[in-house]
């Protein structure tokens, strides 16, 4: 968070970043007095910043109930993003590869913050939609990618973001005990991948393997989804965690290559 100290800081256009942020899953359509609520803005300011991302296309308006969602200008920031971050593009191929090899849900996720965040899914037949989203993003400790990510970081650092990064429930199976998310993210480190299951989605259980930089450490790691009715913790030892190892590895040249370029938010 910046300070008023900050001389660079524009206040204002911070303000319309809150109000944009207002929206997610849940918030999708919301009148001037539900983006107030949200965004923690006064009426005031609410109504002169909607109708501001409005007029620049932002935001679009319903001209019966004068609500608002975002716009396609969103899609076309996003579509911005993916050209910036070399990483996607490079991994594509062998996430085909794999998507097609195993038959299940392939995702690629990068450290954003405390959270990750997917930034390529590919669905198989039986994905939820909402699984299916690109950049959906999720607590770090809570995923089998964040685990996987955060086992490459130095003890220290591991301990630190068990301490202190956020545990929210998603499910009834959703780990909030610490000593145990704190365990996993060991045998992360020993093994070379991690495994969690019903932690986003119950009966489903989640696999990823980290995509290291020159220096070991990872930013992003291949993750794959897969359902605990047909599958076995030792079948997916056995068939699926090798193939991730191998995708990731053969992706890991491109993540060294670019590694001053796709860095997680604050550490770039």
């Amino acid at each position: 968070m910046k300070t008023k100290q900050d001389t660079l800081y524009v206040g204002s256009l911070a303000k319309g970043l809150q109000l944009l942020r207002a929206f997610d899953e849940s918030h999708t359509e919301m009148s001037l007095s539900e983006l107030a609520q949200r965004s923690g803005l006064d009426k005031s300011a609410t109504q002169r910043l909607a109708n501001t991302l409005h007029v620049e296309g932002m935001l679009d308006k319903d001209p019966a109930t004068r609500r608002f969602r975002p716009s396609h200008a969103w899609l076309q920031m996003a579509y911005a993003y993916y050209w910036s971050d070399p990483l996607v593009g490079q991994a594509m191929p062998k996430l085909i590869s794999l998507s097609q090899d195993l038959g299940e849900t392939v995702n690629l996720a990068e450290l954003s913050g405390d959270h990750i965040v997917y930034v390529s899914r590919l669905p198989c037949k039986r994905t939820q939609f909402a699984a299916s989203i690109i950049g959906r993003r999720l607590p770090a400790l809570s995923t089998s990618a964040g685990r996987a990510m955060l086992g490459s970081f130095p003890p220290e650092e591991r301990r630190n973001a068990v301490e202190t990064w956020p545990v929210i429930r998603h499910t009834p199976a959703t780990t909030l005990d610490r000593a145990q998310i704190g365990d996993s993210i060991e045998r992360a480190a020993q093994q070379g991948f991690a495994i969690s299951e019903g932690q986003m989605i119950l009966k489903e259980i989640g696999v990823a393997t980290p995509i290291t930089g020159h220096d070991g450490r990872a930013f992003a790691a291949v993750q794959c989804s897969v359902s605990a009715h047909t599958w076995t913790r030792e079948a997916i030892e056995r068939e699926i965690i090798p193939k991730l190892q191998d995708a990731a590895n053969a992706i890991s040249p491109a993540f060294q290559a670019n590694r001053g370029t796709v860095a997680p938010d604050g550490a770039r």
